[in-house]
């Protein structure tokens, strides 16, 4: 399988997200695509399905808090 192309996709960010530090996600062949929305034409990183829901999993979670990350 090649790389999704997410050149058509339609991007979201949170309606909670701050002006200037925000991620975009989109939906394209079956994966799904982040990027920084600042430099919506740099790198998007790429997740499968599974991927995408266990972190989804662990967000809820709450196995991503930022003082746990940071200690």
């Amino acid at each position: 399988m090649g790389r999704p192309d997410f050149t058509a996709a339609r991007w979201r960010k949170s309606n909670v997200s701050w002006d200037t530090n925000c991620v975009e996600v989109a939906f394209a062949d079956g994966f799904i695509g982040v990027r920084d929305s600042k430099n919506p034409a740099g790198p998007v990183l790429t997740f499968t399905q599974g991927e995408w829901t266990a972190f989804l999993a662990g967000v809820k979670a709450e196995e991503f808090e930022i003082d746990d990350l940071a200690g």
